[in-house]
């Protein structure tokens, strides 16, 4: 890899294929292909990467995997060696657990390999299979150039786990172009009344709602990491001080159906979402309560739209708000009554709400802008492919 990447190809293994990770990658596909980048994804053909990083200009070439490790992992690692002879990337970047799983094992640092972890798999489980994965990731960077973390705190993580990588933090970035002012700023009077009415206008499930309603809008993969069902529980004391108010859950996910079964009609439910702008503009705070990350999209979008937020103190969190915001916008995971007190304060001030959002955005468009987090990216390209080693003479693939 020469001393600029324009010209080089990077070979992205990803699963899974949805939620923030997908967001993320389709995002730096996007940024890398401007920039000159050759790019090939290789993922899962179901799902909205495959089809969205196509649109962006990547070749995709499919990767049939599970979400998991399980009894397939032995033909996902011999499919990812033989995508490796095929495509011939000067770089692997494997995201998440399970492509740093298959795409470690299939090329045992014989390709220089970026490993992005997307928080921690050993925070998702526990016993004994968490004690398999903090083992897994110390002794796979023997294979790994270098461990990319959203955060700080994600790296802090990893380094309490015992895994002693070469570490570079880079931190996640949207595309500002997709989000920001709405029809609504344009026009005279309270503009962003303006464009939250437009914004609903335009959404069938928000459309007959009395103009004020507060809406609350949390966006993520209905899942335990995620944390809908401790916002379901914080949502009672809200409602019940503001009963016009509506929750809108964004997504879909393996709990779907026991939150369905939980939740009170205040709470709705719009499925999983090709673009999320729109309803970030629909909204008047934005929620995320996870119970762990490695830095959550969804919270940087919500900001890059004009939203105040308020998420969990879980990896990523503090650095990803504006300064002097944690005491408004940050909770204690698994606190259903702080996350209550924090919704209902917000809802109930909307000049608060305005200049957080406000602050939230020019702070987003100074630090977590995409096209900074692939140049970042592109530094440590650079960095592993100046790594000697030897020649690969005879094909990965056995």
């Amino acid at each position: 890899m020469r001393n600029s990447v324009v010209g080089v190809t990077a070979l992205h293994l990803v699963q899974p294929v949805d939620g923030g990770v997908a967001r993320v990658v389709t995002d730096l596909v996007g940024a890398q292909v401007a920039a000159g980048v050759r790019v090939a994804v290789a993922c899962p053909e179901d799902g909205p990467l495959a089809r969205a990083a196509a649109g962006r200009g990547a070749e995709v070439h499919v990767w049939k995997a599970t979400r998991a490790p399980g009894p397939g992992l032995l033909g996902e690692v011999r499919q990812v060696a033989r995508l490796v002879d095929r495509i011939r990337p000067d770089l692997i970047h494997a995201h998440s657990a399970k492509a740093g799983l298959a795409g470690r094992l299939a090329v045992r640092g014989r390709v220089p390999t970026v490993f992005q972890p997307h928080a921690w798999s050993f925070e998702a489980v526990g016993g004994v299979t968490a004690r398999l994965a903090r083992h897994w990731e110390r002794w796979a960077v023997r294979w790994t150039d270098r461990v990319v973390c959203v955060s700080d705190a994600e790296r802090r993580t990893g380094e309490r786990a015992g895994i002693d990588a070469s570490w570079s933090v880079v931190h996640n970035g949207v595309d500002i172009g997709r989000f920001g002012a709405g029809p609504g700023r344009s026009g005279s009077g309270d503009p962003l009344a303006a464009d939250i009415t437009a914004a609903r206008a335009g959404l069938p499930l928000l459309a007959e709602l009395p103009p004020r309603a507060p809406v609350v809008v949390c966006v993520g993969r209905l899942c335990r990491q995620k944390g809908q069902d401790i916002l379901l529980r914080a949502w009672q004391p809200v409602v019940r001080q503001l009963p016009q108010a509506r929750l809108v859950l964004l997504g879909d996910g393996p709990d779907a159906a026991a939150l369905r079964g939980t939740a009170p009609p205040s709470v709705l439910f719009a499925g999983a979402v090709a673009d999320t702008a729109p309803w970030y503009r629909a909204a008047d705070l934005v929620v995320l309560p996870s119970r762990w990350e490695g830095m959550a999209v969804a919270p940087l979008e919500a900001m890059a739209s004009g939203r105040a937020v308020v998420v969990t103190d879980v990896d990523g969190a503090r650095e990803s708000l504006p300064p002097g915001s944690e005491t408004l916008c940050l909770t204690p995971p698994e606190d259903p009554p702080a996350l209550a007190a924090a919704v209902s304060a917000l809802l109930r001030d909307g000049r608060l709400r305005e200049a957080i959002g406000h602050q939230g955005r020019q702070h987003v468009l100074s630090t977590y802008d995409v096209r900074q987090t692939a140049r970042a990216i592109a530094d440590v390209y650079r960095e592993v492919a100046a790594v000697p080693r030897p020649e690969r003479r005879e094909p990965i693939a056995q």
